[in-house]
C-alpha cells in the first residue's frame, strides 16, 4: 500500500496531444473508469491491494470476497474505511460486501447503471460464471496454462534453475509453468527432468521424454490443456522454435510464456510470434506479477486484449478522454 501511495498519480496524465491546422488544441488525458467491482475468492490481501489501487486512480471499489476469508475481509474493510474517512474522503468509496451469497452476486452483476467494470479473481468456475452472467464489462483474470521453451542453445544451469522456479516455487498460482517444451537437441534435458523430480514434481511426458527418464509418466491429450495448480508438469520434446510456437498457440491461454536461449534471433522471433500478455526471455513465468513489475500490487492479470493486458496497476484503472479547446 505504501509503494502504491508513492507512485505518480495517473489521473490527468496526457497520453497524446496535437494542435490542428484550424487551431483546435486536442489532447487525451487519463481519467478514472468510475466504480470497479472485484469478485474474488480466498486471498484477503485483495481487499487492501484493490482499495489502494482504486484510490490511487480515483475510482470507487465494491469488493465481494468468498467464504474462505470472510472474517478477515470484513476486518480489513473496516480498517480501510476508517483510514479513508481519516483522510477526508467518503468512507463508502471502498465497500466490502458483508455477504457471500451467490444470488446477491448475480444481482450485483446486473447493476450496469452503477458499476463500470467487473474483475473476477479466482478459479475457472468463478470466472466463467461472472463472464456468463454479467451485464457489465468484464476484465478476465483467466487461467494460466503457461509454457517454458528450452531452446537448443539454452544455458544448462539456467534451464534447471528457471524450470524448477517456474513450477515448484509456488505451484498453486496462475503464473506457474504448466507445460515444459524441450528442444530435441538440447543436451541437458535429462538433467532438467531430474532436478524437477528432485523438487517432488510429478512429470507427465510424451514418448520422447519418457524415454529419457523412468520416473516420467505418459501424458494424455488433456494434460496439455490442464492448469494443474499443483506439483504436476506436462513435458514435451519439440523439433525447434516453430513447433514450440505452434504448440503454445494451440494450448496457451494468453497469460505468460517464456523462452530460454542464447540465440538472439530465436528470442526475437519467439517474442514476436507468441501471443500472450507477458513474454519472457531467460526468466521464469513466476515473475509475471504486478509487484515485480513495479505496480505495487495488481487488480489481476488480464488475459484478454481489450483495454488492458497483463498485470493491472493503478494506471490500468483509467481510460482516456479527449479534451478539445477551440477559440
Amino acid at each position: 500500500v505504501e509503494e502504491i501511495a508513492r507512485q505518480a498519480d495517473p489521473v490527468g496524465e496526457v497520453a497524446w496531444s496535437t494542435v490542428r491546422p484550424d487551431g483546435l488544441a486536442i489532447r487525451q488525458e487519463r481519467v478514472p473508469i468510475g466504480v470497479i467491482c472485484v469478485i474474488f475468492e480466498s486471498r484477503p490481501n485483495v481487499v487492501t491491494d484493490i482499495a489502494a489501487l482504486c484510490l490511487k486512480s480515483g475510482n470507487a471499489a465494491i469488493l465481494r470476497g468468498g467464504k474462505e476469508a470472510f472474517h478477515s475481509n470484513q476486518i480489513l474493510g473496516r480498517i480501510v474505511s476508517a483510514a479513508i474517512a481519516q483522510g477526508g474522503l467518503p468512507a463508502a468509496c471502498v465497500q466490502v460486501l458483508a455477504s457471500t451469497d451467490r444470488g446477491m452476486m448475480d444481482d450485483l452483476l446486473k447493476q450496469r447503471n452503477f458499476i463500470d467494470m467487473v474483475v473476477p479473481r479466482g478459479g475457472e468456475g468463478l470466472i466463467r460464471h461472472v463472464t456468463e452472467h454479467s451485464l457489465i464489462p468484464v476484465v478476465k483474470h483467466d487461467k494460466g496454462v503457461c509454457h517454458t521453451f528450452i531452446d537448443a542453445s539454452a544455458d544448462g544451469d539456467m534451464a534447471v534453475s528457471v524450470s524448477v522456479n517456474a513450477k515448484a516455487q509456488r505451484p498453486g498460482v496462475c503464473n506457474a509453468m504448466e507445460n515444459l517444451l524441450i528442444h530435441r537437441e538440447f543436451p541437458q534435458a535429462r538433467r532438467v527432468l531430474e532436478a524437477l523430480h528432485k523438487a517432488v514434481v510429478e512429470l507427465m511426458g510424451d514418448d520422447d521424454i519418457q524415454a529419457l527418464a523412468s520416473f516420467v509418466k505418459p501424458a494424455t491429450d488433456a494434460d496439455w490443456d490442464t492448469e494443474y495448480l499443483d506439483l504436476v508438469l506436462s513435458v514435451k520434446q519439440v523439433a525447434g522454435l516453430n513447433e514450440a510456437v505452434d504448440f503454445i498457440r494451440a494450448h496457451g491461454t494468453g497469460h505468460s510464456e517464456a523462452i530460454l536461449t542464447r540465440d538472439y534471433e530465436n528470442a526475437r522471433l519467439f517474442r514476436q510470434q507468441v501471443d500472450a500478455a507477458c513474454v519472457f526471455t531467460n526468466a521464469s513465468t513466476r515473475l509475471a506479477d504486478g509487484s515485480v513489475f513495479g505496480l505495487g500490487a495488481e487488480v489481476g492479470i488480464s488475459t484478454q486484449k481489450l483495454h488492458v493486458r497483463g498485470p493491472m496497476g493503478a494506471r490500468d484503472l483509467t481510460c482516456l478522454k479527449y479534451i478539445i479547446e477551440g477559440s
